[in-house]
Order: structure tokens, then C-alpha cells, then sequence
């Protein structure tokens, strides 16, 4: 399973981390198969630090953000980022660059089968969890599927996911991995 590590400050849900960006960054380098990296300021993200994270290492960047347009997953693509998380839409251009997260289960019927795909817990319009969940997304997309949102310890994460992408409870986590692999 990839561990896709988010470096997250904030979050327009209440969310405020209390570790610095760099501090995150850190924990999400030592981690992570990939690093999550917030384009959108409201999660305490930008492109500029997309582009100074790209500058700090050499893992596969995931730029996380909504990429309402084709034109922000360009820019993020231009600034080093690997995968470019998508959040309610199909894109046009670099398609399989692209990480796809739908509002509904609905949406999957709409996402073309070889895409890679995150079941986000969290619904995006209100904060609140979604009543759609990640076993019934699994049921309904048999490709590379990402379990995110809602990961307070390694005893939420479901086996059947392909990667798990771990947010807010980063350090808890990180501390966890690193008692397991201590053993």
C-alpha cells in the first residue's frame, strides 16, 4: 500500500495543525511513497509552495488541490508535481497525470477505468462525512483506489485500498509507523 503523506496546515473545516509547513514537510518526506502538497489556500496551500517543495525532494509530488480548471493542472504539472489531484470532474489534458476524487459514488460510473482514483470520507461542500463510504467505492471501482479523510490511526485504514492518503493525523501516524517499525 502507498503511504501518500499530506503536508497540511489547515483546513476551512476548523483544522489547524499545530507543527509548521516545514515541520510537516519533514514528516511527510520520512513517510511517504508520495508527498501531498496544497495548492489552494484554504487547506494553507499555494503553487509557490508546490514549486519550493518540488525544490526539497526527489519523492513523487501529489499537488492536492480542487483543479477546478485544465489550466491549474498544467500549472501544477510546470512546477514539478507528478500527480495532480482532480476533484469533481474528468479533465482534458494530462489525464494520466491526474489523481480523480467524485462527490458521489455515482460520479465513478463517469471516471474512465484506467484512471487512479481517491474515495475522499470527507464531503468537500460541507466538512461533514460523506454517507457514501470507502468499502461501497470499493465495491464499485475494481482500479487503484485511495482511501482519504477521517485517518486517525493506522487501525482506520482498510487493507483493500491501494493507498491511503493521511492528512491532519500525520504526526500520530508517522509516530505509529515508526513504533511498528521499531518491532
Amino acid at each position: 500500500m502507498q503511504i501518500i503523506a499530506e503536508v497540511k496546515t489547515e483546513s476551512p473545516f476548523g483544522f489547524r495543525s499545530s507543527k509548521s509547513w516545514d515541520e510537516l514537510f519533514e514528516i511527510a518526506e520520512h513517510i511517504g511513497d508520495i508527498i501531498s502538497v496544497h495548492t489552494d489556500a484554504r487547506w494553507g496551500g499555494s503553487f509557490a509552495l508546490l514549486e519550493h517543495a518540488r525544490a526539497m525532494t526527489k519523492k513523487p509530488i501529489l499537488a492536492k488541490g480542487l483543479h477546478e480548471s485544465d489550466a491549474e493542472v498544467q500549472a501544477a504539472v510546470a512546477l514539478g508535481a507528478d500527480w495532480v489531484l482532480v476533484v469533481g470532474r474528468v479533465p482534458e489534458h494530462n489525464l494520466a497525470r491526474c489523481i480523480i476524487e467524485p462527490f458521489y459514488l455515482a460520479d465513478l460510473s463517469t471516471i474512465p477505468s484506467l484512471c487512479k482514483v481517491v474515495w475522499n470520507s470527507r464531503d468537500l461542500k460541507t466538512g461533514e462525512l460523506k454517507k457514501e463510504t470507502f468499502p461501497e467505492a470499493r465495491k464499485q471501482w475494481s482500479g487503484w483506489l485511495c482511501q482519504a479523510s477521517n485517518i486517525h490511526s493506522i487501525r482506520d485504514i482498510y487493507k483493500t485500498a491501494d493507498a491511503v492518503l493521511i492528512g491532519e493525523h500525520l504526526p500520530e501516524i508517522a509516530s505509529e509507523f515508526s513504533l511498528l517499525t521499531a518491532k
